[in-house]
This record gives C-alpha cells, structure tokens and sequence, in this order.
C-alpha cells in the first residue's frame, strides 16, 4: 500500500499532470453544455407542452361512443371517459408525468424529453471522467501510494468522486436538472487544486504512511461528495420553492425551473442522501480519532481540523434532527444543509491552508 522507498514515477507523474488539465477543460466543456441547456429550457418546455397538447387534442377527437383510453404498457381501455384518457396520454409523454407536470417529482429516469444538448453534455461529462480518472490512478502508480495525501490530491480525487457519483445516479434518476451546479463544482475544485495547489508528486510524510489514510480519507470524500451534491439539490430546492410562490401568485419565474422537481422532491432526496453521508461522516469522525490515537497517542488534540469537523458533524445532526423531529422543512432545512456544506469547504481550504496544526498536511510549498 505504501512504499516509501520506491522511487517517484517521473514520467508517469507528467502524464497525470496532462490528463489532470485536459480532464479539467472537458469538464469545463460539460459544464458550458449544462448551461447551455438551462439557458434553453424555454423552448424544450414549449416543445413538451405542445406535444402534450397534441396528444390531448387527438383522444379529444375520438368519437365519444369510442373513445379510447391509453394505458401505460400499451393497451386499450374501451368506454373511458374524455376526462379520464387525457391524463394517461400525458403520463406517456416522456418526461411528463400524470399530473401533466414536466418532470417527475420522484425523478424517477424516464428520458425527461427530447434534450439533446443535456445528453450531449452528459456524454462529454463521462469522457472527462475517464480522463480524470486515469490521472488519479496514474498519480497513485507514480507515487506507490493511494493519491490524497495532500490538499491537491484531495481535491483532484473529491472532484472525481463527486463526477462519479452524479454518473452514477444519472443511471437510476433524471439528475439532469441539476447537473450545471454539479460541474461548475467540479470545475471550481479542479482550477483550485491546478492553479491554487499545485504539488509535485512525492512519498508521504511520515505520519501520513498508515492503513487508516485508506479508510478514513475515502469515507471523508465519499461523503463530502454526497453532501455536494445535496448542497446543490438545497440551492435548487431555494429556487424552486420560491418559483411556486411566484406561480401561486400568478407571476413569472425562471423557465428552466420547469424541468426541475417540485421542491418538496427535491428536499426529500436532500434529506435521505444527507442521512446516508452523515453516517459517513460519523465515521470518518470516529476513524480519524482512532488514528490520532495511533500517531500521536491521544484520540482528540483539539486541532482545528478536529474541531471543524466535528462542527460539521453537528451542523448536519442538528438538520437531520430538526427536520425530523421538529419539522424543519422547507427553507430552513435547505438553508442547513448549505451551511454545512459551507462548513466542508471551509474546513479543506481555509483550514487547511492557514490554520497550522497537527493536520497540516496540504502539501503546498513552503
């Protein structure tokens, strides 16, 4: 796992260098694509709407002895009433649902309507995933280590994560909503590991060469990416809840709001992925107590990298339980669930970097 006395992979280390970069540009690209589509979701949704109509007006037409009421496999139903045939047919609609609304709010992956430049998106999303994640594992090879043993490793390899586990869930759910924040994210946290911490390959220090950076870092970054991702959701949820008011109000809001879930969707996925990261987040907690056990032979020094992360942990107990014990719902648990990302970032970055202590392991030069 770690071998400290092999020497560094040179050439292997520039190649990683150069996948990094061009992993960074496709997903810069990805991104422009994402935005693209937000910036058009005028007219997917006026084409959604217009089939939907289509589809209306033709059982509409049907004589009313013979009207015929379409079922979801393929079917007919004989005798239904006009009523009762116009929502089935909007429930055919790829990306409508029964109701007629234009995206399921249980995001179940139906297709969503005909979105090329979001499919195009998710395409060059994968192709800069592949890249990046040569870069991580060529980084790992070129130090005989596993490749988060500093702040721009940890960066590099959180962006993966996070681009995994969207792709991941793209498979099963209808993320595409979402997926201009989550790029924009990766992108800020590539630029800021390429350009703000830049670190030459090298062998761990000391301290670092442990089973537990294994155990305890990759359950950190898996949960920071899941909190990311909820984070975002969070965002997402603020608008939208906002634009139903407008609605209910009988004003206008931003059109792309349409192929998001209702915000109450939204909030509910927040909740349940917040719960499975903050069990995450428990452990990395408990790991790394165990392991300054073993380094330095005390469970808790009080460092400020400890203390933050148990205020993270604390942020999220206290969402979790309001929302459900004291019905925190809405805003307020949106709001919660930002701040506690907010909390992560500043913990990796702020701390990290001007915060000296035990954990100071960001591996910038001196």
């Amino acid at each position: 796992m770690f071998n400290p006395t092999a020497p560094v992979n040179e050439q292997l280390a520039l190649y990683s260098d150069l996948f990094m970069l061009i992993a960074a540009l496709v997903y810069a690209a990805a991104f422009i694509l994402f935005t693209i589509d937000m910036a058009t979701a005028s007219a997917t949704i006026r084409r959604l709407e217009a089939d939907l109509a289509a589809q209306r007006g033709q059982v509409r037409t049907a004589p009313a002895h013979e009207t015929v009421g379409v079922a979801v496999g393929g079917s007919t139903a004989v005798g239904a009433s006009d009523s009762d045939t116009a929502r089935p047919a909007a429930a055919a609609e790829p990306g409508v649902d029964a109701d007629g609304d234009l995206v399921d709010e249980d995001m179940d992956y139906t297709g969503g309507g005909r979105r090329p430049v979001a499919n195009v998106a998710v395409a060059v999303l994968a192709v800069g995933w592949a890249l990046h994640a040569f870069a991580v594992v060529a980084r790992g090879l070129a130090a005989s280590r596993v490749p988060w043993g500093n702040l721009y490793e940890f960066m590099t390899t959180g962006a993966l994560v996070i681009t995994t586990v969207y792709l991941l869930f793209l498979f099963r759910k209808d993320l595409r909503f979402v997926g201009t924040f989550v790029t924009g994210l990766v992108v800020a946290m590539m630029c800021a590991a390429t350009m703000g911490f830049p670190t030459p390959v090298g062998h761990l220090q000391p301290p670092l060469q442990s089973p537990w950076l294994v155990i305890h870092v990759s359950i950190a970054v898996l949960a920071s990416s899941l909190f990311a991702l909820t984070a975002a959701m969070s965002v997402l949820q603020l608008l939208q809840d906002r634009a139903e008011k407008r609605a209910a109000a009988g004003e206008r809001s931003w059109a792309f709001l349409r192929l998001v879930p209702a915000a109450q969707g939204l909030e509910n996925w927040s909740y349940r992925l917040n719960a499975i990261a903050f069990v995450m987040w428990t452990f990395t907690v408990i790991a790394g107590a165990i392991w300054a056990e073993a380094a330095w032979g005390r469970y808790w020094n009080w460092d400020t990298k400890e203390v933050w992360s148990f205020v993270i942990w604390v942020v999220y107990a206290a969402y979790l339980h309001a929302r459900a014990t004291r019905g925190w719902t809405g805003a307020r648990a949106a709001w919660l669930s930002i701040v506690g990302f907010l909390c992560i970032v500043f913990n990796y970055t702020i701390v990290n970097t001007y915060f000296p202590g035990l954990h100071s392991y960001a591996g910038l030069p001196g």
